[in-house]
């Protein structure tokens, strides 16, 4: 059972099953909110236990999607759109190893000019 939390502990989440091969996403909402581009694995959203729930702030980012973070130090935890059942786990929240390595790269045509992608992984326009 794959684990995480957010930087201060208080919110914390355990996976019922492991989430899909993870994407790293290059859009300007995802580099606005993390500081860099965005890797995260999707799981259905029944799989996700999660423990300090009065910590997770909902951020309503479009009329399609919302963004959980952690409201006491601001770790962004979760990307999720509202219409399906599956959420968005990020990467960098899960507890030691994962066994997921990086599939693909979404929204390459908003990334950054400060950085370059020459991983030879397969990268999407959108």
């Amino acid at each position: 059972m794959l684990k995480g939390s957010c930087l201060c502990g208080s919110v914390r989440f355990e996976l019922a099953e492991t989430p899909g091969a993870p994407s790293a996403c290059h859009c300007v909402q995802c580099r606005k909110q993390s500081g860099h581009y965005f890797a995260s694995a999707n799981v259905s959203k029944a799989a996700v236990t999660t423990f300090g729930a009065e910590n997770l702030t909902w951020f309503q980012s479009s009329a399609k999607v919302r963004r959980g973070f952690c409201s006491r130090c601001g770790s962004w935890l979760f990307w999720e759109p509202l219409a399906r059942d599956w959420t968005s786990i990020a990467m960098g929240a899960f507890d030691g190893s994962t066994g997921l390595q990086l599939q693909r790269h979404i929204f390459v045509a908003e990334k950054g000019d400060y950085y370059n992608i020459n991983d030879g992984l397969p990268q999407h326009e959108h």
